[in-house]
């Protein structure tokens, strides 16, 4: 059974079944740092670099919306902070009522799979999903390997995160790179959702853009990279990288050239 509006609504936030996401909800977590203090900027440079989406929580969707230019808005809906009792401590900031009249194409949700907030967020993000299934609103789950005795890296981990989200009725799921193609393959057969990897702390472009082959050789649907991209000194260039990557199929040589990086 097809849903014309998930659909569509998917579409808004990739190109031919490939995601290059932004997540700009790094305010709420970290404060204003470098990039999203003029997100506004930021969002004009990452989407003319061939960004399909970003990702913010709701409350700045104003600072969002005509920036964008053309590409797909995400509503995140829960946070927590670094400089609160426990990071991994996420909690519910918002609903799909909230994410629609904010405009936007998508919603999504951080979960820490292993961790001792696990329960609590597997009820959070079930319940995402049934209210968004009722408007036809897709939900990215941020299924992360975290917890105590967990690797963020083992593929075994990632595979059960983001088959995790499948089984709560996601429809696209984010997880950590498990280092290597060979090893994140397992990771994306643990599942039929679209698989993107997350970015992580900011490495040189070089090895950004090999992250991002590596995944891709390894099935990857694409990324969802933060901080690598809207940290960048150019972030219109490194997205540009990327998207050759993702988009365009580019070996790494020729995706930082095209970029100028």
């Amino acid at each position: 059974m097809t849903f014309p509006g998930l659909d569509a609504r998917l579409d808004r936030i990739s190109t031919a079944d490939r995601f290059l996401i932004v997540p700009m909800d790094h305010g709420i977590t970290m404060g204003a740092v470098k990039g999203l203090k003029d997100i506004e900027a930021t969002i004009d440079g990452v989407t003319r670099g061939g960004a399909d989406a970003v990702l913010t929580q709701r409350g700045i969707a104003e600072r969002v919306h005509g920036n964008t230019n053309g590409a797909g808005y995400i509503a995140h809906l829960n946070a927590s902070t670094t400089i609160g009792p426990d990071e991994n401590d996420k909690r519910p900031t918002g609903t799909v009522k909230g994410a629609i009249r904010a405009g936007a194409d998508a919603v999504s949700m951080h979960i820490n799979v292993g961790s001792t907030y696990e329960p609590g967020q597997i009820e959070h993000l079930a319940r995402l999903t049934e209210d968004a299934a009722d408007y036809g609103m897709p939900v990215l789950a941020m299924a992360y390997a975290r917890g105590p005795g967990v690797e963020g890296d083992d593929p075994e981990a990632l595979g059960h995160a983001v088959r995790l989200a499948e089984e709560l009725d996601a429809d696209v799921v984010k997880t950590g790179y498990s280092g290597d193609g060979d090893g994140f393959r397992h990771v994306v057969e643990s599942t039929r959702l679209p698989v993107v990897i997350a970015g992580g702390s900011k490495g040189t472009d070089r090895e950004t853009v090999e992250m991002v082959r590596g995944a891709m050789d390894g099935g990857a649907a694409g990324v969802s990279m933060g901080r690598s991209i809207f940290q960048h000194d150019d972030p219109e260039a490194i997205t540009s990288a990327v998207s050759a990557v993702v988009h365009e199929d580019a070996d790494v040589e020729n995706a930082l050239s095209a970029a100028g990086l």
